[in-house]
């Protein structure tokens, strides 16, 4: 398994208009161009079949979450088997009959899906996923997708820890902080449990007031952006909130999008294929 630089989409940086499908294909295609992204497509459309009318604790169709998990699958170099299981991950949480992802994906997926959901962490062999990382491992490349699938469902829903209760906030960023950190760590994967760690510093450590003030700034400017981009700016800015180390840095980080909203709205309204009038 390959790890990526970073994993933390910016603004103005690829998938800036958050996870899609497209977005998800042409990460796929370019790690392994000569799969058929015909079965990840079938499985996105799966997906959104059985989770529709679905939502998350933040209000966003619950099929933001797939495609943010299959993303960061993806991202970091996993077969299209995987980022299929990625996007299909809690469909066991639905109406989707028992034994129809088998049917329509066979049981490598199908056996994915289960484990992703079964295996305990402590189950799978340590070691690196990624090139330079210390120790050999004895996962085999099943064990590997299901490690990746549980970083990234767990990386996603740190990311969006704001909208849960406060008491199951600490819960998860312990958890966080003691488990998935330090295994994204062993397994290679540095950027991914370095986030996990800020991510649940942040919730275990509140920031002071001045750092309440710029989150809620940041969540009004997303105001001005088309609602079905709101949420997905708003993860990504307070994500990158979280990880910026003095008041003067997150000072300017919000000036920065503070000054850049404005032009950032009208591209993400410019209806697909116009060219930029100047």
């Amino acid at each position: 398994m390959k790890a990526r630089r970073r994993l933390v989409t910016r603004p103005g940086g690829r998938q800036a208009n958050g996870p899609s499908l497209e977005g998800l294909l042409d990460v796929v295609r370019a790690h392994h161009p000569d799969a058929d992204l015909a079965l990840v497509e079938f499985a996105h459309g799966e997906a959104a079949r059985w989770h529709e009318g679905q939502t998350r604790y933040s209000g966003d169709p619950y099929l933001t979450h797939c495609l943010a998990v299959a993303a960061i699958v993806a991202d970091i170099g996993m077969p299209p088997t995987a980022v299929c299981a990625a996007l299909l991950h809690d469909v066991e949480d639905t109406t989707c009959p028992p034994g129809r992802v088998a049917e329509q994906f066979g049981p490598d997926v199908a056996q994915l899906v289960s484990d992703v959901r079964t295996v305990k962490l402590g189950a799978i062999p340590l070691g690196g996923l990624s090139p330079g990382a210390a120790g050999p491992t004895s996962r085999s490349p099943h064990q590997e997708a299901v490690l990746a699938i549980r970083l990234a469902d767990r990386l996603h829903n740190m990311r969006t820890i704001e909208f849960v209760a406060p008491g199951k906030q600490h819960g998860k960023a312990h958890e966080t902080i003691d488990v998935f950190a330090p295994l994204a760590r062993a397994a290679g994967l540095t950027e991914v449990s370095r986030e996990l760690h800020d991510l649940s510093t942040a919730v275990l450590q509140p920031a002071p007031a001045a750092y309440a003030v710029t989150t809620r700034l940041l969540a009004l400017l997303t105001m001005l952006l088309p609602g079905t981009q709101r949420a997905r700016w708003r993860q990504e800015w307070q994500a990158e909130l979280a990880v910026l180390p003095t008041r003067r840095t997150r000072t300017r980080f919000t000036l920065r999008v503070l000054l850049g909203t404005p032009r950032l709205s009208m591209t993400l309204r410019r209806p697909a294929g116009q060219e930029p009038r100047w």
